[in-house]
C-alpha cells in the first residue's frame, strides 16, 4: 500500500549518474544534431585549392591524350579490316557467280542425259543407230559428254569448299572488325569523359582563381625557357668541341720534327653530318611551321587540325619519310639518340607510355600540338618538365 503514496519522478535522463530535467535533455539533443549536421555539410575548406586544380586539369589532359592514342591506333585497324573485308565480301561474291555458272553448266549436261537417256552409249544405242558409223559418231561424243560432265563436277565442288572457307574468314573479319569498332568507341568516350572533367574543374573556378592558375603556368613557361637555353649552351659546347676535335685530328697531319709526314686521320660521318637527312629535316620543319596556330583536335591528322602525332606523321610525309600513325610505333620508327645531340627535325618522345611527341627545332625547343584547347606552337622540350622527356628518335 505504501507504494501508492509514492511520488513519481520528473521526466528527463541520467547523465554520468546526474538526473537531468526533460529541457536539458532537448538542449543535449539539439546540441548532437547541430553538430551532425555541420559535419555533413560541405565546407569552403574542401574545395581543391588552384595547385590542386592544375595538377589534377593535367593529369586529365594526359589521360586523355593516352586514350586519343589508342583511338588513333583502334581506327587505323579498323580501317585496315574495313578494307580486308571488303575484299573478302567481293571474293565471296565473285566466287558464288562461278558457283551459279557452273550449277547452270551442270543442268545443261544432265538436260543432255536426259534426251538421249543414257549417261553413255549402250547397246540400245548401237540398236538405234541406222549405221555403225552413226553408232562410232555418238560413241565419242558422250564419251567427251562424260568427261566434261566429270571435271565440271569435281571443279564445282572445290570451288564450293574454297568459297565455304572464304565465307567463314570473312565472318570472322567481321567479328574481328566489330571488336575493333566497339574498343574504337571506348576509347572515344574515354577521350570525352576526360575532356569532359577537366572542363568541368576549371569552369568551377573563380576570375582570381583563374588569374593564379595563369602565373602557375607562365613559372613553368620560365622554367621550361631556362632549361632550354642550358641545353642550348651544352650542344653548342659540345659542337665547338667536336669541331675543335676535328681541327687538331686534321693538323696532326702536318711535319713534324722528323721530317715526314703523318698521315692524319679523318672523322668518320656521324648522324649529325648527314647532309641528306639535314635536308629532309628541313622539309619537315617547314611543314610543321606552317601548322602553327591551327588547333589541337584529338585524333585530326590535318589539315586544318592536328593531334601530336598526327602533325609530326603530317611534317615527316612532307619530307618524303612514312610514319606510322600513333606514337606507339613512331618511337620504333627510327634511331634513338641522346638528348645532348638531338638535331631539328628529331622526333621527342615524353611520358612513360609514350603518349606525347613533338618535333626538335633545336635550342631545346619543338613545334608539337600540345593539348585541347591549345594550339599548335613552339615550345620548350621541358614544358611539362626534364622527367616527362622519354627519348629521342631520328627518323631518316
Amino acid at each position: 500500500m505504501a507504494s501508492q503514496h509514492r511520488k513519481p519522478r520528473p521526466a528527463g535522463t541520467r547523465v554520468a549518474g546526474i538526473r537531468t530535467p526533460a529541457l536539458a535533455t532537448a538542449a543535449l539533443t539539439s546540441v548532437a544534431l547541430l553538430s551532425q549536421t555541420a559535419t555533413a555539410a560541405p565546407s569552403t575548406d574542401d574545395k581543391p585549392s588552384v595547385e590542386e586544380v592544375e595538377k589534377k586539369v593535367d593529369d586529365l589532359y594526359r589521360q586523355a591524350e593516352t586514350a586519343t592514342e589508342k583511338y588513333n591506333a583502334a581506327k587505323e585497324k579498323t580501317t585496315k579490316q574495313r578494307k580486308q573485308v571488303d575484299t573478302l565480301l567481293d571474293d565471296v561474291a565473285q566466287r558464288a557467280q562461278k558457283l551459279n555458272d557452273a550449277r547452270e553448266e551442270l543442268g545443261s549436261y544432265a538436260a543432255a542425259q536426259y534426251r538421249t537417256g543414257a549417261s553413255a552409249p549402250d547397246t540400245a544405242t548401237f540398236l538405234l543407230a541406222d549405221t555403225p558409223q552413226d553408232y562410232f559418231d555418238q560413241t565419242q561424243l558422250m564419251g567427251r559428254v562424260t568427261e566434261r560432265q566429270k571435271g565440271a563436277v569435281d571443279d564445282y565442288f572445290a570451288d564450293q569448299a574454297e568459297t565455304m572457307k572464304k565465307r567463314q574468314k570473312a565472318a570472322e573479319s567481321l567479328q574481328t572488325l566489330t571488336d575493333s569498332q566497339n574498343d574504337l568507341k571506348t576509347a572515344k568516350a574515354t577521350v570525352q569523359k576526360k575532356l569532359s572533367s577537366a572542363r568541368a574543374l576549371l569552369s568551377q573556378l573563380t576570375a582570381e582563381e583563374k588569374a593564379r592558375l595563369a602565373a602557375i603556368e607562365e613559372r613553368k613557361r620560365q622554367e621550361a625557357a631556362r632549361k632550354a637555353a642550358e641545353l642550348a649552351e651544352q650542344q653548342q659546347a659540345a659542337k665547338a668541341a667536336a669541331q675543335q676535335e676535328s681541327s687538331d685530328a686534321s693538323g696532326s697531319g702536318s711535319t713534324g720534327s722528323t721530317g715526314t709526314d703523318t698521315p692524319s686521320s679523318s672523322p668518320s660521318p656521324s648522324p649529325s653530318t648527314d647532309s641528306s637527312y639535314a635536308t629532309k629535316a628541313e622539309k619537315a620543319l617547314a611543314f610543321a611551321r606552317a601548322q602553327i596556330g591551327k588547333p589541337y583536335v584529338w585524333g585530326a591528322t590535318g589539315p586544318d587540325s592536328y593531334d601530336c602525332s598526327g602533325l609530326t606523321q603530317a611534317a615527316w610525309k612532307a619530307a618524303g619519310v612514312t610514319l606510322p600513325r600513333v606514337t606507339y610505333d613512331q618511337v620504333n620508327a627510327g634511331t634513338t639518340v641522346s638528348l645532348s645531340s638531338a638535331q631539328p627535325g628529331d622526333l621527342v618522345f615524353f611520358y612513360a607510355d609514350v603518349t606525347h611527341v613533338g618535333i626538335y627545332i633545336g635550342n631545346g625547343m619543338m613545334i608539337h600540338a600540345p593539348k585541347p584547347g591549345a594550339y599548335v606552337r613552339e615550345e620548350s622540350i621541358y614544358y611539362d618538365g626534364e622527367s616527362s622527356i622519354h627519348s629521342v628518335v631520328r627518323p631518316a
